[in-house]
């Protein structure tokens, strides 16, 4: 049986990068595991501190997607070790999620989201589900 997530308000919805669970990350506090990925877009500019102060994850994800701030230019290649990075903080700060991650025991974790095929599952399952599979690796180090 597989697990999906994707709203906060979910049984799971402590899976989800927008779910308010904070920790410390390169020295800073993070509210969200949203916030930290959509900074780490413009690592090293003002924009990166611009994200981290915003009140809340869709604010976050609204700067990190706009396309007329200048993305860093190796992105493609290192956005998936910078989630990886963040869940992790994430769950080994938080005990309560980290608890609920480790009761999902060897179920796979999906991100039941229709409009994303990298991260989720994407609208006909075919999406590559990469956070699903962060939180697998996450789950294992725990």
């Amino acid at each position: 049986m597989a697990i999906y997530f994707y709203k906060i308000n979910d049984e799971y919805g402590c899976f989800s990068n927008f779910a308010h669970y904070g920790f410390e990350l390169d020295g800073k506090w993070w509210m969200t595991s949203e916030h930290y990925f959509q900074a780490q877009k413009f690592c090293g500019t003002e924009y990166e501190e611009m994200i981290r102060l915003l009140d809340n994850p869709m604010k976050a994800a609204e700067m990190g997607r706009n396309r007329d701030l200048p993305l860093r230019a190796d992105w493609e290649e290192v956005k998936a070790d910078v989630m990886r990075n963040a869940v992790l903080a994430k769950f080994k700060q938080n005990e309560e999620i980290k608890n609920v991650l480790l009761s999902t025991g060897k179920e796979t974790i999906i991100e039941n989201t229709s409009n994303d095929y990298y991260w989720g599952c994407g609208k006909d399952g075919s999406g590559e589900n990469m956070l699903g599979i962060i939180l697998t690796e996450v789950r294992e180090k725990l």
